[in-house]
């Protein structure tokens, strides 16, 4: 009796070809891929999160001008209605004095994801009434990351 199958095998050239195809997609992806971040690098991007959070922590300008690009935005909403400010602005809305409430403010850096000298990054500021998660646009300008851009959601507990 003679063998049947619904799944005909290949010609050997057919399957050498699908081989080849095969390998110089992957091939091709691999290029066109960047090379993950390395360690060094992502401790470098993390540097202005960090200024950032402490700027938070001690309600301090400085921190914040440092770990922005002066042309940066801050963008998001208040009473439903979209605000922008530039780093000067919102720099200018911390007081230099932490918050009453400050041994109860949490903060974390959640990710980062970077790709040659742009990046994002995503921070939670969760606070005993209200929690703020900011999303952030990387760039690396001069060898120095800076937060280039940032948007906020905040959500009342």
């Amino acid at each position: 009796m003679k063998h049947v199958s619904l799944f005909p095998r290949p010609s050997p050239a057919l399957a050498l070809g699908s081989l080849m195809l095969i390998a110089a997609g992957q091939a091709l992806a691999a290029e066109a891929v960047p090379a993950p971040a390395t360690v060094d690098e992502l401790t470098l991007a993390r540097m202005p999160l960090e200024s950032y959070i402490r700027g938070n922590a001690n309600r301090d300008p400085a921190y914040i001008s440092a770990a922005f690009l002066p042309t940066a935005r801050i963008d998001g909403l208040r009473d439903g209605k979209p605000i922008s400010r530039t780093t000067e602005e919102f720099a200018s809305g911390f007081s230099g004095k932490p918050a009453d409430d400050e041994a109860l403010r949490k903060r974390r850096i959640d990710r980062i994801d970077l790709h040659g000298n742009a990046g994002m990054a995503q921070v939670t500021l969760d606070y005993p009434t209200i929690t703020f998660t900011d999303y952030f646009v990387l760039l690396k300008v001069n060898g120095e990351w800076k937060i280039a851009s940032k948007v906020y959601d905040a959500a009342q507990k």
